[in-house]
């Protein structure tokens, strides 16, 4: 019988690169002239995978955004790892943003995924576990044409292909 290939689907985020992606925006909001004054603070908590961003004005909130991504993309970060809530205001006139970071495929797109995969009629097979998608095929070309599929698809999360065996 023919040996199997395969590979996984994940979403993972290295906590250690956000942490120094966080630590240098704040660097730079805190020397920039236009910003210095905003007092803003980020503070990543690993535990519950969110960013809060704490500044005085919107002005400051959209600045400091941009250059938190601009940390991510130098990283090699995806920025769909991040998921804006709405602004909030925050005690003394200021402004509030939990910032969410996306880790592990949720099951609704582990769906899309799978069903994309099973539309697709290629003789492969796809089994959501846990928080990522095992791919496998008696033809390793079939795997290569889901790899290229799926990141062709332009989905809203990040996603990388390990594993493969």
């Amino acid at each position: 019988m023919a040996q199997n290939h395969s590979f996984d689907i994940v979403s993972e985020i290295d906590f250690q690169e956000v942490d120094n992606a966080v630590n240098q925006a704040l660097k730079e909001i805190h020397q920039r002239y236009d910003l210095k004054d905003s007092n803003t603070e980020l503070e990543l908590n690993k535990k519950d995978k969110l960013i809060t961003l704490n500044t005085i004005d919107d002005y400051s909130r959209k600045s400091s955004i941009d250059i938190l991504e601009t940390k991510f993309i130098r990283r090699n970060i995806s920025i769909k790892a991040l998921k804006f809530n709405e602004p909030e205001a925050a005690s003394g006139g200021r402004l509030k943003q939990v910032i969410n970071l996306q880790s592990g495929i949720s099951k609704e797109n582990a769906k899309i995924i799978t069903k994309m995969i099973k539309d697709s009629k290629l003789k492969v097979n796809a089994q959501i576990q846990d928080e990522q998608i095992r791919v496998t095929a008696p033809k390793i070309d079939d795997l290569q044409a889901v790899i290229k599929l799926v990141k062709e698809a332009e989905l809203n999360f990040p996603i990388q292909f390990v594993n493969m065996k």
